[in-house]
């Protein structure tokens, strides 16, 4: 009888903590689908998150199919959407030592293209940002950078 009770108790323990662990998955891709990208303000903001505090959620999400992000220096690099959205996921929680400023330098019903500086105390780095609406969403298509 003794073991009878014991083996439904670790039964029953079994099944809570699946259960436990079922609901703490999908509370983890309902964070994924909370970000709002509904304005251009919205998307803008996330992605100034995204690149300088570490945010992760939503990365995906964040950036145009097409997305591709070109760095000027003296040895000019393009990145994919791939290459970029796996920086940004390995960046998790870290947050940059910069003073952050966005300008809007034009804006429309279907795109926005801001000016994103970030000034470090040794130098400033411009991103100059294209948001494009992609259905009801807001998507950063283009990310042009430069360093002074």
């Amino acid at each position: 009888m003794k073991t009878l009770v014991k083996t439904f108790a670790a039964a029953a323990l079994i099944s809570v903590s699946t259960f436990a662990m079922a609901a703490d998955k999908s509370a983890s891709k309902t964070e994924k689908a909370i970000v709002n990208l509904s304005t251009a303000d919205f998307a803008l903001d996330h992605y100034v998150a995204v690149t300088t505090e570490g945010e992760s959620a939503g990365v995906e999400q964040l950036f145009a199919t097409d997305f591709n992000q070109k760095i000027q220096a003296s040895n000019a690099q393009n990145h994919s959407r791939s290459e970029v959205v796996k920086a940004l996921k390995k960046q998790k929680g870290e947050k940059l030592n910069c003073v952050v400023s966005t300008d809007i330098l034009e804006e429309s019903a279907d795109y926005m293209v801001a000016k994103v500086t970030l000034i470090f105390e040794d130098f400033t780095k411009t991103d100059l940002v294209t948001l494009v609406r992609e259905g009801k969403d807001w998507k950063v298509s283009t990310s042009i950078n430069s360093y002074k």
